[in-house]
């Protein structure tokens, strides 16, 4: 039978017709392998990567279009994990989330079928976290343990550990790295997990850090007024700048800055989507409540962005509305969003209602404040009439009134499940940290 050779250039694959049994001169300069021989098949794999061709037989020639190029998969059995530490949503691409997914697959056949596994047998997890989160604590822990790894916990590390008395992260780390295999870490600075895992010769996983009360991140805020304005809150330093007169002052508040990075805990958030809706491109998101200060909303519209044909709606009281600088981001992605104030109308179009309660911690001395936006979002039997069928309800929990309890029964209702999918992406995440694909 009739061959036919064709080379490769760092510049481009330029389709050719050429005589059989015939090469194509070759510049070394740009060549990137040698000339391959064509068969029936015009399937090859030159440095690594998959080539897939369309061939055309014209006597005895062969015409070959190059239609796609994929890399070698990177998600095969044994191979190492692509990151060393999960510490941010900002790690993470399509593609490697979707192999992430497949595993806490996996994870959920051995949690219901393996009660025994021993994938991490010999494996030691230090939870150590310097703020209270008994849910996301215990959710590691039952990971770990659940793959026959053990376990060293600290609750409250702040309190109770060697930085009560002043001892730095980094040494903290440096200590506790000794005792154990990877360390769940919790912090209420911003940017801890990233110091920790700059310091670590072993795994981090970041289970929250700010928006805690490093001084670089707080400002004080005092309310207030000039002849045209009114009351209003205004950083401190700005309002002496300017020589307003502060005709009043109404107590002292302090609000935390947003902080630069997503809490990778969203990754929970992505895979229940995709478990309870199917898919993940080409559906309506509405993300309500306390829009301001919680992680998990930033870092789902952060994650959607990630996805094809994605609509997120943000309904939330005027003091806790979505910051600009995710909706900046989510423009710049091409991702559309809207801003609403009719929860009705936005669950009628959405495939998933992500509620959030509204942070009471957040608004310091303004319980006026907070009053006035806790209960203006409620989750209720009118809004599960009003949503479609195939639609879910998802909170990160905890709740307070902003879910009604009568919707707790309803299928739609998919924040338990949600949370219980928290164990199979966490059982997912040790796995391939320590062990690997």
């Amino acid at each position: 039978m009739a061959s036919t050779s064709f080379s490769m250039y760092k510049a481009s694959f330029a389709p050719k017709l050429v005589d059989s049994n015939k090469l194509l001169p070759r510049p070394y300069s740009q060549l990137l392998t040698s000339s391959v021989h064509l068969t029936h098949s015009c399937s090859l794999l030159p440095n690594g990567k998959s080539l897939k061709f369309q061939n055309l037989a014209i006597r005895n020639r062969f015409q070959c279009h190059a239609l796609e190029t994929r890399e070698p998969p990177l998600f095969s059995l044994g191979n190492k994990f692509q990151l060393n530490d999960v510490i941010e949503a900002q790690q993470f691409d399509r593609d490697i989330l979707s192999a992430i997914f497949g595993v806490a697959r996996e994870m959920e056949k051995i949690e219901k079928n393996s009660p025994g596994s021993q994938i991490l047998k010999g494996y030691l997890m230090a939870t150590l976290f310097y703020e209270p989160s008994t849910r996301t604590r215990l959710s590691f822990e039952s990971a770990m343990k659940r793959l026959g790894g053990e376990v060293l916990t600290t609750e409250n590390a702040r309190e109770f550990s060697s930085a009560a008395k002043g001892e730095t992260l980094e040494d903290s780390i440096r200590t506790v790295e000794g005792y154990s295999d990877i360390i769940v870490m919790r912090h209420f600075e911003s940017g801890a997990a990233k110091r920790a895992a700059a310091t670590a010769g072993i795994p981090i996983i970041n289970a929250g850090d700010g928006p805690g009360q490093h001084p670089s991140q707080w400002k004080h805020f005092r309310f207030w007024k000039d002849e045209t304005n009114g009351c209003k809150p205004q950083a401190l330093e700005n309002v002496m700048s300017r020589g307003h007169t502060m005709n009043c002052l109404v107590g002292l508040v302090v609000v935390c800055l947003q902080q630069d990075r997503c809490d990778v805990m969203a990754l929970l958030d992505i895979y229940t989507i995709e478990r309870e809706i199917g898919k993940l491109d080409g559906i309506n998101v509405a993300l309500v409540g306390d829009l301001a200060n919680g992680r998990t909303v930033r870092s789902l519209a952060y994650l959607l962005a990630k996805y094809e044909n994605v609509k997120i709606y943000f309904v939330s009281p005027d003091v806790v509305k979505m910051k600009d600088d995710i909706k900046n981001y989510l423009t710049s992605a091409g991702v559309e969003w809207e801003e609403s104030t009719d929860l009705l109308e936005v669950a009628s179009k959405c495939d998933v209602v992500y509620q959030t309660r509204i942070q009471k911690e957040r608004f310091g001395e303004r319980i006026d404040l907070y009053e006035e936006a806790r209960g203006k979002y409620i989750v209720n039997k009118d809004v599960l009439k009003a949503m479609q069928k195939h639609a879910v309800v998802m909170h990160p929990l905890p709740r307070l009134d902003e879910i009604t309890v009568d919707v707790d029964d309803d299928p739609r209702a998919a924040y338990f499940r949600q949370a219980k999918n928290g164990l199979y992406i966490r059982m997912a995440l040790l796995k391939l940290l320590l062990v690997g694909w």
